[in-house]
């Protein structure tokens, strides 16, 4: 079994999107056992208590960084047996850059999801440079998480087409409808041990 944490700061979307496929067993083997927000204020804990029924806790910065703060979700983590070993943590929406130290302790155990097709646009605001750049395919990107900028191995891409006239809240509505449909695929795979990495290239495994 997979304990699952996912770190949110706001709506938590993607995060609804996960929990929806375990709660209804498209994704198997994975228990949800924390949600965790820097805000107090983000709609998705409410999400994650009411609907689902997964603990959640605040963490709020009051000012801390890097490894300071992130040592705070290292312990939230541990208190709920989300570990290197057996755990799985997923960043939805999580605006905070994790230190390299929790990076390094969650190796190929975190995963995160990023609005363009990377390498192309990492960072923030990738739909606004997407479209500022002139590009006639977008879309999303889940990766495992590394000590770079949405720079670790490949998991899932699916493309989006830039429409003429679109806005940055056009196409970023649209990409987030396929973002929905690959990240639990992308934990899906997770769980069923599937994937394996060499170098920067990640395979799927099929089942027997």
């Amino acid at each position: 079994m997979i304990n699952l944490a996912i770190l949110i700061s706001g709506r938590g979307s993607n995060m609804d999107a996960i929990l929806s496929a375990v709660k209804s067993g498209s994704i198997k083997n994975v228990n949800p056992a924390l949600v965790i927000s820097d805000k107090a204020g983000a709609e998705g804990l409410k999400i994650a208590s009411e609907k689902y029924g997964v603990p959640v806790r605040i963490v709020p910065s009051n000012g801390a960084k890097g490894w300071e703060y992130d040592q705070r979700i290292v312990s939230l983590l541990s208190e709920q047996d989300i570990t290197p070993q057996n755990g799985l943590v997923c960043l939805a929406g999580f605006m905070r850059i994790i230190s390299p130290e929790f990076v390094r302790l969650y190796r190929m155990h975190m995963l995160n999801i990023h609005p363009s097709l990377l390498p192309s646009f990492p960072g923030l605001h990738a739909q606004r440079q997407a479209i500022e750049y002139g590009v006639k395919v977008s879309g999303c990107t889940v990766h495992f998480v590394d000590e770079g900028v949405d720079s670790g191995p490949i998991i899932i891409q699916r493309s989006v087409p830039v429409m003429e006239g679109d806005t940055e809240e056009s196409l970023s509505a649209r990409i987030l409808e396929q973002e929905h449909i690959i990240y639990p695929e992308a934990v899906r795979l997770f769980a069923e041990g599937r994937l394996q990495v060499k170098g920067r290239v990640v395979s799927i495994h099929h089942l027997a």
